[in-house]
């Protein structure tokens, strides 16, 4: 029965996974993510219901569309999967319980918000805001079991029943998280237009960690922030490196300099790339907090252990 079970989270992760890919194309474009039905970009064809089937549609249909051919982007067949398999974890994880709800409703929302960021830039305020409302409600019926949970009742004595007092602490758990993921989000954004004259951090991403700070309080969204900035960091000094790289050998090759000048100019090329190149940071922000709500509290036993 536990097979049977764990297929049919699957299978319906699946669904959500169809609809979250929906999501990702229209909401950037401000269209409704309910009507009209799906059809083909380019020959305006209506996705039959059997050309609809979330996976199994992309592979019978080898990524085309069956009228005109046009390739389909192979984001839908992953985004589908990988919204399976994080319901499956979730319930593997936490068996049929609310925070497993409360889990597959948190990665839906990271995925969405993940690769519409790497493909257009923009966190949609569709996603972020009532992703921000959902985890401080959620709060209330899964404790997030954070400092305020911990630390309040060994300082104060509470007047009301312990089940308020869990509920309204882990609630100030949720607050204190997002205040936290937002003010740092925003506080470095303006510390980077001051010092470089342009945008770094754009308000999706402030949104973004407000939301995930409610879902995860304030240890795992520090540890989320500080993943991420790692990451993101370690991804764009190797996206710099690559350019440079590149066009070095490109100026040997077609303009003939020797070596050395061709690696200097071609420096100045990879510092503008560095300059100007919009990184969404928001796909590693998500990944992050992905990574945080599943493995977040082994991760910080471990870090402790060391130091």
């Amino acid at each position: 029965m536990d097979a049977v079970f764990q297929w049919a989270v699957f299978v319906f992760g699946l669904l959500f996974g169809s609809f979250l890919n929906v999501c990702i194309y229209r909401l950037p474009r401000g269209l409704s993510v309910v009507a009209p039905r799906s059809s083909c970009p380019r020959c305006q064809a209506p996705v039959k219901f059997y050309d609809n089937v979330p996976l199994l549609s992309w592979l019978l249909l080898g990524g085309r569309c069956r009228r005109c051919h046009t390739p389909i982007s192979v984001r839908y067949m992953v985004v589908e999967l990988l919204t399976g398999i994080v319901f499956l974890l979730c319930y593997a994880k936490l068996g049929f319980t609310l925070e497993a709800v409360k889990c597959a409703l948190f990665a839906f929302l990271l995925l969405g918000l993940i690769f519409t960021d790497a493909e257009t830039k923009l966190l949609p305020d569709k996603l972020t805001l009532p992703g921000l409302v959902l985890g401080l409600v959620f709060s209330l019926g899964v404790p997030v079991n954070d400092m305020a949970t911990q630390l309040v009742p060994a300082l104060v004595s509470l007047p009301v029943s312990s089940d308020i007092s869990s509920r309204l602490l882990s609630f100030i758990d949720a607050l204190v998280g997002a205040g936290v993921g937002a003010s740092f989000i925003y506080g470095a954004g303006a510390i980077y237009l001051r010092w470089r004259g342009i945008e770094g951090m754009g308000f999706g991403d402030v949104k973004l960690m407000a939301m995930v700070g409610a879902f995860l309080g304030l240890r795992l969204t520090v540890l989320t922030l500080f993943a991420a900035t790692l990451v993101g960091s370690f991804f764009g000094l190797g996206t710099v490196l690559v350019v440079w790289i590149k066009r070095t050998r490109r100026r040997i090759r077609r303009h003939h300099e020797n070596r050395r000048q061709a690696r200097r100019r071609a420096w100045h090329s990879a510092a503008m790339v560095y300059r100007y190149y919009q990184m969404p940071f928001g796909v590693f922000l998500g990944s992050m907090a992905l990574l945080a709500f599943f493995f977040g509290h082994q991760i910080l036993r471990w870090y402790w252990g060391l130091v």
